[in-house]
């Protein structure tokens, strides 16, 4: 065990620096307190850390989740956030227990990346916002029809306030952006932690009057839920619609996490059930406790990775120097500018849109390109699970057209007529292929080779058989391949 802590203890400290700054900008976008956000990071380090199938992801609250979270809030208050993620993690523990957590990889890429770039774009109009000292809309588009406006703002003579919180916020970003290109001893300091503290000590140098974090009186709040007038004001459908996509939101980020952070390393590979299992528990933690969901987080799990973690003790210190900073260290919080928290979250959405993916969808697959464009834009102009859910049933639509597709090709020759199917002939293909058998000329010699279908029903077999013999009667010659019908029936 001694080995295991001297290994992974260079590692924790890494994950911890990346941590602590994106854990609070979360928080402040979600509109909750600061010391809600790390402590959702110790509870992913502990909780979930000590049990999960992914050794070296690290879990916690992410920007991902914002958007649900923020939407949560607004409808149903703090309280309801806390019932919304408690119930999201007894869902997350039902799923894992049940072996659904293979279920869950069955996701369209197309939706995945749709959604990561919808979320990426919902984080960066709204903290655009944050960071310049300026109040985001409730809404993505609203958001980005304000930004105008909010530059006019910035640098108009009434904007001052803006003006220098803009200042902090955009050298937040060029430290964070230009720390990629420092060599890599220097790296093993996270950028996005480099980037927070120059962008603070601007600030407190230069004395602005802007906006700074507003350090809690209490550490710990727990949410009431014995007040019998929070339960005869829940919207219990409400609740339970936005538990489920919580949790199926934040199942899904944490396998995908999951998956590219197995990618990094050549130890343990992920045990699915186990992490969802892992991740319910978590958030059903979270939940009673009044902190943030919890998910596996790529930016943490690769600090993890790249600095050398062996195992699920980085993840688990990680937790431990988050719990030492809030006990010893809250008056730091304090001093740091919202704008340079909201910054890092700018640059994070802006890395999440990530217009890259759709042209290489767009080469590989139109239709997986579109599915992808229409989720992210109904995610960022209705909200973040309707546009999941049209994502979703865009890629449902399009697998049950591949199901039920079949192409008819009848090709003429002076020996005679060849009807070849490809495909899957269901029954919904039969007003199709009548129209297509309708058009074959009497009295010819016909050969139907269905040796290409991956799949032929009984309706099309009936159809098949019948035409055969009415065929036959009127003086022509049918052949069908009915010997193949054993490999796709």
């Amino acid at each position: 065990m001694l080995n295991k802590i001297k290994n992974d203890l260079l590692p924790s400290v890494v994950v911890f620096l990346v941590a602590v700054p994106l854990c609070i900008g979360i928080a402040i976008a979600c509109g909750v307190s600061p010391v809600a956000g790390l402590l959702s990071g110790i509870i992913g380090g502990l909780v979930v850390g000590s049990l999960n199938g992914c050794p070296l992801m690290v879990s916690g609250p992410a920007a991902g989740l914002i958007a649900i979270v923020w939407e949560i809030i607004n409808v149903h208050g703090l309280t309801g956030l806390a019932l919304c993620v408690a119930v999201a993690g007894c869902l997350q523990m039902i799923f894992g227990l049940l072996g659904a957590g293979v279920i869950f990889r069955a996701v369209s890429p197309a939706v995945i990346q749709g959604m990561l770039t919808g979320i990426g774009a919902l984080i960066f109009f709204s903290q655009f916002h944050v960071m310049i000292d300026s109040v985001p809309q409730s809404s993505g588009l609203m958001n980005l029809l304000a930004v105008p406006e909010a530059i006019v703002h910035l640098v108009s003579d009434t904007g001052k306030n803006m003006h220098y919180a803009g200042i902090v916020g955009v050298i937040t970003i060029a430290v964070i952006y230009a720390w990629s290109y420092v060599p890599v001893a220097l790296k093993q300091l996270p950028g996005v932690l480099v980037g927070v503290i120059i962008g603070t000590g601007v600030a407190q140098l230069a004395g602005f009057e802007i906006t700074f974090v507003q350090a809690p009186k209490t550490l710990l709040t727990f949410p009431d839920f014995s007040a019998s007038s929070f339960w005869a004001g829940v919207d219990y459908a409400g609740v339970a619609m936005s538990s489920v996509g919580l949790a199926f939101i934040a199942t899904a980020q944490a396998l995908l996490t999951a998956t590219a952070t197995d990618k990094l390393h050549d130890g343990e590979k992920t045990d699915y059930n186990r992490e969802v299992f892992a991740q319910g528990l978590g958030n059903l933690v979270s939940g009673l406790v009044g902190a943030l969901p919890v998910t596996g987080v790529i930016v943490r799990s690769a600090a993890n990775a790249q600095s050398g973690g062996k195992t699920r003790v980085s993840a688990i210190l990680h937790a431990v120097w988050i719990l030492t900073f809030i006990l010893l260290l809250p008056g730091v919080l304090g001093l740091i500018p919202v704008a340079t928290l909201a910054a890092a979250l700018v640059y994070t959405g802006g890395r999440l849109m990530n217009p890259a993916t759709g042209i290489a969808l767009a080469r590989q697959n139109k239709v997986e390109a579109v599915i992808y464009a229409v989720t992210a834009v109904s995610i960022f102009a209705f909200g973040l699970l309707q546009g999941v859910l049209i994502g979703f049933a865009l890629a449902l639509m399009q697998v049950i057209y591949r199901l039920n597709h079949v192409t008819i090709e009848v090709e003429s020759k002076d020996e005679g007529v060849t009807v070849v199917l490809h495909g899957n002939a269901t029954f919904l293909a039969i007003p199709k292929l009548s129209r297509a058998i309708d058009k074959i000329e009497p009295q010819q010699k016909v050969h139907v080779l269905i040796e290409r279908l991956n799949y032929i029903d009984h309706a099309i077999i009936d159809l098949l058989d019948t035409w055969q013999k009415d065929y036959e009667r009127s003086g022509g010659e049918l052949s069908v391949e009915w010997h193949q019908l054993h490999n796709l029936h």
